[in-house]
């Protein structure tokens, strides 16, 4: 409270990344701002959706005013159709994997080691082709939340083979945005890490490893060795297939950062909230909230998380406090089934705790 017993005006940026398939980043933010508003009705709160190139990074740069959208019909990961969007700003593209190889189209069945196999990135060509048929010269691709491991090796035949996929391409600045660094083969690799949640058995994954082998001896033949490259195992290795092409990986959360003016909105805020489905050891290496407290760190701002669920041990650097949705709710089930609720009455709870001081950073808060 201020002297004259009024609680000051404060300035609050909601900065989350998409819950797992639960809420959109967008509706996240818009969840967090409800339940802020409930209890601190006259801050002014800035909504400022992320993504790190996984699901929903096409609707936040959509969000954030960057160009138009165009309607691409494409396939998904086993073959059926679906309808994908380019994003066309100027001369720029954005694509995003996910939309046409990503694990929530697998539908009901879910992933299965016969899913985990058969799963190509078709569609990821057919959206390069739109994209230089629309005239883009730089084309990035958001990369993660796919249900596929095959290298890259759909999207190439798509395009009619690696010769022909050099030559539409050969002309194009290509980036890979994506939010983690792993390697294409080996225990890091994009098989032995994210297969399993792809649905892979022991089985599966060894067939997929070798597989991905085989396919980076004809990726790399004449050309650049890409298979120990950062970013190469993103999105089951088809960040291989696009380094191997000439792309440069930037950090999916630093893609949007940039055309969402991310650091300088935080940097004129008093606090900072975040968030993502699951905060766990894997936060802190190139996702969203990563990048968020990176930059709140930067200017001195408090950063706090609410996350869908919470890993004991997990920390990010630049982090005040973590609040757990499925501990408010009482359990993971009403917490995934109502999410948006308990969403807006975790932020409702935070913003009681939370009192802005003259100083940033200076404000508490606790679970």
């Amino acid at each position: 409270m201020s002297r004259s017993g009024q609680t000051r005006r404060a300035r609050v940026v909601i900065a989350p990344d998409e819950f797992g398939g639960t809420l959109t980043a967008q509706a996240a933010a818009a969840a967090i701002a409800a339940g802020w508003r409930r209890a601190r009705p006259d801050d002014r709160l800035d909504l400022l959706p992320q993504s790190d190139g996984g699901p929903g990074f096409v609707d936040v740069l959509t969000a954030a005013g960057v160009g138009r959208t165009v309607e691409v019909p494409a396939v998904g990961p086993l073959g059926e159709p679906v309808v994908a969007h380019l994003l066309l700003d100027d001369t720029s593209a954005y694509l995003e994997s996910a939309q046409v190889c990503g694990l929530h189209l697998l539908g009901e069945d879910g992933p299965s080691p016969r899913s985990a196999w058969a799963a190509d990135t078709a569609g990821l060509g057919m959206l390069l082709t739109a994209a230089v048929d629309a005239g883009a010269r730089r084309i990035v691709v958001g990369l993660g939340g796919s249900a596929t491991t095959d290298g890259g090796r759909g999207a190439c035949e798509n395009l009619g083979g690696w010769d022909a996929a050099r030559a539409l391409l050969s002309d194009v600045e290509l980036v890979a945005a994506t939010d983690v660094t792993n390697p294409l083969l080996g225990p890091t690799g994009a098989a032995a890490v994210f297969g399993p949640q792809k649905g892979a058995d022991a089985a599966t994954l060894a067939r997929l490893e070798e597989r991905l082998a085989a396919w980076v001896d004809v990726l790399e033949h004449g050309g650049r060795r890409v298979r120990d490259l950062p970013g190469s195992g993103a999105a089951g290795g088809l960040g291989a297939f696009l380094l191997a092409l000439g792309a440069h990986r930037g950090a999916g959360a630093s893609v949007v950062a940039d055309v969402t003016d991310r650091a300088a909105r935080i940097a004129a805020a008093d606090l900072v909230i975040t968030g993502e489905g699951r905060f766990d050891r894997q936060t802190a290496y190139g996702k969203v909230i990563a990048a968020v407290a990176a930059d709140a760190a930067s200017a001195a701002v408090p950063v706090v998380v609410i996350a869908g669920q919470v890993v004991d041990g997990a920390t990010v650097d630049g982090v005040r406090d973590v609040y757990s949705m499925a501990r408010h709710a009482g359990s993971v089930e009403r917490s995934v089934a109502q999410p948006a609720a308990v969403a807006a009455d975790v932020a409702e709870h935070v913003a009681r705790t939370w009192e802005p001081t003259r100083g940033k950073g200076e404000g508490g808060m606790r679970e």
